[in-house]
Formats: C-alpha cells, sequence, structure tokens
C-alpha cells in the first residue's frame, strides 16, 4: 500500500519557498516471530530494524540467531556454539560484537563485520558485561564488572581500560558518535550503593551524576547523547523506577511508570520514543521522551531486553522463559522532513525510517516526481540527509513509499 506524508497545516514546516511535514504515529500491537523458543537474553537491531541479532541466555551453549527481514525468518551463524553474554550491532547491522557470557570468566567475543555472515574469535579482551557501540561500529564501551570500563575504538579488536572508580559496572549506553556515555556501577553490592556515571569525552573522564541510588540494570541514549533513560529493578533494598534526563545525565527525574521488575529500556534516535521491559508485564511504550507510558498489546511474560530501530517504529523483545519467543512491533512511520539551510544550500534530512521512503519534489503540489539524490547517513544524529542547491523558483518536498 503507498503511503504519503499528510500536509495539514498543523503540520507544515515552510522555509525559502520549500515545505516539509510529519505526523504521529500508529499504536503498536505485538506478534511473535518464527524464532524457535527458548529462553532468550539479547538482542541487537541496525536502525533499519531490518537486521536482527539475538542469543539464547542461561547456561547452554547455544548459535547466535539473526534476521535480515525483520524477524519474518531466522537462521544460525556459522561458529561453534557458545553460552552467549550481551550482543551488539552497528548502525546498518554490518557490524557484530557478541560476547561468552561473563560468568563464565572468559575473555572471549566474536567480531563480525558482514552481518554475521563470518565471524572472528577474539582473546584479547576483557570479561564483558554490557556492550554499547557507535552508529559505525567502531567505538564499543563495555561494562567489566569489577575491572571497570573498556572501550574500543577499531571495531572490538583491541580494548582499552577506562580510569573509573572502583565497584561494580554493569549497564553501559552510548551516543551515536560515541563520545557521550553512560554508566551505571554499585559501590558497595551488599548495602546496594549504586551510581550512573556519564562521560562526555569518549570515557577519558567519567563524573557522578545526581542520579538515585537504584539497582540500575538498563541505560539508553538519545542519538546525539543528550536523552538518557535508566531502568531500575526492585531487591530488598531498593525500589524499581523509571528515570529519564534531557541534559545528558545532569538533572533525573522519575517517571510515571509502575514500580516493576523492569530488566531493559531502549530509544529511539531522537529519544522521544522510548520501549522498557519488565519481568511478567505487559511491555511499556512512551512516545514523549518518558513523560507518560503506555502498556502496549502484549503478553506479559519475562521480558529480559528490548531493541528499537531509529525511528521507533520497529521494536523487538525477548522473552527469557525457558520457552520464550522473539516478538515484534511495526507501526508505520512518518518521518518528519527537516530543512536547514547549509554553505549557500538547504539541506533536506530525516530519521532513518523503519520502511523505505522516496524524497520527491513538486513545483506547486499538484505533480510529483521522485528525487535521484541518494541520501547521505549522517552518523552523529542517524538521519539521511539530502543537499539541494538554492534555486529562485519554488519547490516542495515529501516522503513517500514507493
Amino acid at each position: 500500500m503507498t503511503s504519503f506524508k499528510s500536509l495539514s497545516l498543523a503540520a507544515v514546516v515552510a522555509w525559502n519557498g520549500m515545505l516539509a511535514a510529519g505526523n504521529s504515529a500508529s499504536a503498536q500491537t505485538w506478534t511473535q516471530t518464527s524464532a524457535p523458543t527458548n529462553g532468550w537474553g539479547t538482542v541487537a537491531s541496525s536502525a533499519d530494524g531490518t537486521k536482527l541479532a539475538a542469543v539464547v541466555g542461561g547456561k547452554n551453549p547455544s548459535p547466535i540467531y539473526l534476521s535480515t527481514n525483520s524477524g519474518v525468518s531466522w537462521t544460525t551463524n556459522s561458529v561453534s556454539n557458545e553460552v552467549w553474554g550481551p550482543i551488539g550491532s552497528s548502525t546498518d547491522g554490518n557490524i557484530l560484537l557478541a560476547s561468552v557470557a561473563d560468568y563464565l570468566k572468559t575473555n572471549v567475543i566474536l567480531i563480525s563485520t558482514n552481518a554475521g555472515t563470518t565471524w572472528i574469535s577474539n582473546t584479547n579482551v576483557p570479561v564483558l558485561g554490557s556492550l554499547a557501540c557507535s552508529a559505525d561500529g567502531r567505538k564499543w564501551i563495555a561494562s567489566a564488572g569489577s575491572d571497570g570500563i573498556y572501550t574500543s575504538t577499531n571495531s572490538g579488536a583491541t580494548w582499552t581500560s577506562k580510569s573509573v572508580p572502583n565497584g561494580f559496572w554493569t549497564a553501559v549506553a552510548s551516543s551515536a558518535d560515541g563520545s557521550k556515555l553512560v554508566a551505571a556501577m554499585t559501590t558497595n553490592l551488599a548495602s546496594y550503593a549504586f551510581q550512573i556515571y556519564v562521560s562526555r569525552d569518549s570515557g577519558i573522564t567519567w563524573n557522578p551524576t545526581a542520579a538515585p541510588s537504584l539497582t540500575w540494570v538498563s541505560l539508553a541514549s538519545s542519538a546525539d547523547g543528550t536523552k538518557l533513560v535508566a531502568t531500575a529493578y526492585v531487591t530488598a533494598y531498593t525500589s524499581a523506577a523509571i528515570y529519564t534526563s534531557a541534559d545528558s545525565g545532569t538533572n533525573w527525574m522519575l517517571r510515571s511508570a509502575s514500580a516493576y521488575h523492569w530488566t531493559s529500556v531502549a530509544s529511539s534516535a531522537d529519544g522521544n520514543k522510548l520501549i522498557a521491559a519488565a519481568n511478567t508485564q505487559p511491555l511499556y511504550v512512551s512516545t514523549n521522551a518518558g513523560n507518560i507510558w503506555t502498556p502496549a498489546i502484549s503478553p506479559s511474560v519475562a521480558w529480559q531486553a528490548v531493541a528499537s530501530s531509529a525511528d521507533g517504529n520497529k521494536l523487538v523483545a525477548i522473552d527469557a522463559s525457558s520457552r520464550g519467543g522473539i516478538w515484534i512491533s511495526q507501526t508505520t512511520p512518518t518521518p518528519s522532513l527537516n530543512l536547514a539551510p547549509t554553505n549557500g544550500n538547504v539541506a533536506l534530512s530525516w530519521i532513518v525510517p523503519s520502511t523505505n521512503f522516496v524524497l520527491q519534489q513538486s513545483p506547486d503540489l499538484s505533480t510529483w516526481v521522485d528525487m535521484t539524490n541518494p541520501p547521505a547517513l549522517n552518523l552523529t544524529n542517524l538521519q539521511d540527509e539530502v543537499t539541494l542547491p538554492l534555486n529562485n523558483g519554488c519547490s516542495f518536498y515529501r516522503l513517500k513509499t514507493p
């Protein structure tokens, strides 16, 4: 079905005779994919939500599962089965890192640069517990428990220990360019003294934030690293909660989500669309940067991890129960077309959509022509961009599904 952008006055942005439009996404429902039933551990997604990678949790060796069609069908990797820990993906889904479970005290990760077709084993690494990477898949951050924080600038080939306070480091997240990092740690496991730290120089220096001392288990970041979200798990000593920050971690605000056993959170590129998972609860989503959360039309199972496309319209969630599944939600994206002057030209941009869109041009809104200018991906904000010369005439632009 062909879909067009709406052109209501409330959604119109005009500049120098050019026009762009956008509207909001529709409600979501969830369906189980054809992936085998397992106790799933972690999942990763490309920016467009097409390429997915997932690993089974628990203590039984298993393969890496891959999908190139948003979870419609799944294949397994070509390397030996392992007991897997975290898995991470670059924006295009081509660079993948999978770590062997940290509780085994191994220093093994597998790296793929061709979307999982072939893998290279690397043993020159720390014992990793959580992974995040820059959009291009070159810069990685990993928690290493009591060994602190490690980073890589060459897609996981070599790793550098960062100077961080002593503690047990857990969840991590990264901006799209890898410069703004966020990580959670506990200074004392017995007293549950947890903190969230941020770095604004790719991990060279770290500073504690004002986030409360809760059992932080998952972090997510917008592409520019400005909007952060953190989920905490309930324990006998700490309460469960979801907190967000709109200033790169300087200030944190408790959000209106229920105090469930939150396990995972993911964010769209602009930080407005969020998804959070809790054990034995429905999935929860927010479309306003975490201010309001709404239960999704999903089962209440042992949700373990979630991932999101850049536009927040393709979501994936995995169930950690013994016969759990991999679930997906897909809503029709309506990307906003942004316009900005740049060096005497005009730049049109939109967040990487989870459905193919074609940029069209019209002189009078009656006849539209597909433009042949290929968009370039801006790796700092996960937006497709087309730069055009200014002219004296009037031009209108829109995005259309082919």
